[in-house]
């Protein structure tokens, strides 16, 4: 096992080392950013106000309206991640990986956005008459050559099969050993609720992940954005600080302090990225397959209300997790309590339990939402390989291997969740690169159109007529 895990661990840091993933997935948000004239800036507003106040926008084959596509991408999302993967990017990488957090946050807004669009532009209705879409459908539909074919097959195994590490295992097990910790509950009694609770849900498909997601993902993320703005404010003077230990950081590298073993500015790039990929998800792809289930009047809409996911994803949350384990000082405690540091940050401003039952609760709530997301990606990826028969033994399978998770040490796994992240990401990159052009030429027709995304579906209606696009 151990030689196993050698090979997986190298393996692993040469798809995140510095001359392949990171340059790709900085790179390609970049290069997507000057093309779209720099959207995530530009019309960051209007995305939010149309995907979270307004939520008029129900017309469409999809099966779920945008605000819940919203949301279960954002459950999929803000999870461990949030608070176990800033921790781990802090205690290894130093404060300095926040800021390339925020970089791939920022950068990556771009490539969601382009990815979401591409879902709902290129869907197709499957035989259960569901709508089906992501990169495993516009790799093949959209690139017009075997190669397209070659990305999106590649994209649909590494996806499937990541489901059921970062999507399933790795949050199943901090459900557990969370609960077991703040409570003491049996890890056993923990897994089988999960199963329970996990099956329930899919037996009703993305309808029922939809509603779940849109009832309490909102609710748990104020609730924990709460108790990590009361912490700030007991430590407000530590704040300027913290933002300049951050930036110089990012550049500099951290000198040893307490248990922290030091860092250099490559480990600090290598983890920001990696776990703001872990965070936020964008260009993995994996949000297209939410959004190409989304009832909308244009794929330009939903690809915005997609985007704002990244924003409240890596720019809030993980911003509040981060700014509360550097200002409290709790990052210094090392990598091997990484597991612990949100815990504690939040513990040295809140009073008595308070601080570790919020963190608790955030990390059932944050990873149990994940496994609703990620359960709907897996499958869509096992039905476009195997075809529709394969949606219940899928689910099935998902739910056995939850109960797994809850209940058996996780070391290899956390390992062999980055490696698939990072696999499954390089052909949608690709895919994004090769795509740019059709994304950036009617993106710009839209928003000429329609810059403030408040035209009714009529007019929206008469513009696609009168444009000519291939587009239901």
């Amino acid at each position: 096992m151990s030689s196993f895990s050698e090979t997986i661990s190298a393996v692993n840091s040469l798809v995140w080392g510095p001359f392949l993933l990171i340059p790709m997935l900085i790179g390609t948000g970049l290069f997507l950013t000057v093309r779209l004239r720099g959207i995530q800036f530009r019309t960051l507003g209007p995305a939010l106000r149309h995907g979270i106040i307004d939520r008029n926008d129900t017309e469409g084959a999809g099966d779920i309206s945008n605000y819940q596509a919203l949301t279960t991408a954002l459950a999929a999302t803000v999870g461990v991640g949030n608070i176990v993967g800033v921790a781990t990017a802090i205690s290894i990488g130093g404060p300095g990986s926040l800021f390339w957090m925020w970089v791939t946050g920022l950068v990556g807004m771009a490539s969601k956005y382009s990815e979401a669009y591409l879902g709902v532009r290129f869907r197709v209705t499957d035989a259960a008459g569901e709508q089906s879409g992501g990169p495993q459908q516009y790799l093949k539909r959209g690139i017009q050559a075997p190669i397209g074919k070659v990305l999106a097959t590649l994209f649909a195994a590494f996806a499937a099969l990541a489901s059921f590490g970062i999507g399933n295992m790795t949050q199943a097990n901090s459900v557990s050993a969370g609960l077991h910790d703040a409570f003491g509950w049996d890890k056993w009694i923990v897994g089988v609720v999960l199963f329970v609770a996990t099956g329930t849900v899919l037996l009703g498909g993305i309808q029922a992940i939809g509603k779940v997601t849109a009832a309490f993902v909102p609710l748990m993320i104020v609730i924990y954005l709460v108790g990590a703005t009361v912490v700030l404010v007991m430590h407000a003077s530590a704040i300027p600080g913290a933002f300049a230990l951050i930036f110089t950081d990012a550049f500099t590298g951290s000198a040893a302090t307490g248990g922290f073993v030091g860092s250099t500015i490559l480990i600090a790039l290598r983890m920001g990225v990696a776990r703001g990929l872990f965070s936020n998800e964008s260009g993995m792809g994996s949000a297209a397959i939410a959004a190409a289930a989304a009832k909308t009047s244009h794929p330009v809409r939903q690809g915005l209300v997609s985007m704002s996911q990244t924003f409240i994803d890596t720019i809030v949350v993980v911003t509040f997790t981060g700014l509360v384990i550097v200002c409290t000082g709790a990052w210094t405690m090392g990598e091997e309590k990484a597991d612990v540091m949100t815990a504690a940050a939040f513990s040295a401003g809140l009073p008595g339990q308070w601080g570790g039952t919020i963190v608790s609760v955030s990390i059932v709530f944050f990873a149990f939402s994940t496994l609703l997301g990620w359960s709907y990606y897996g499958e869509r990826c096992a039905t476009s390989l195997l075809g529709r028969w394969a949606s219940i033994p899928y689910r099935m399978i998902f739910t056995m291997v939850v109960f797994i998770g809850a209940t058996i040490p996780l070391e290899t796994v956390w390992t062999v969740a980055d490696l698939l992240n990072g696999l499954m990401v390089m052909p949608n990159l690709i895919g994004l690169l090769l795509l740019s052009g059709l994304v950036a030429r009617e993106t710009a027709a839209y928003l000429k159109f329609d810059p403030k995304l408040r035209k009714p579906s009529s007019e929206v209606r008469e513009f696609l007529r009168a444009e000519g696009t291939d587009w239901k």
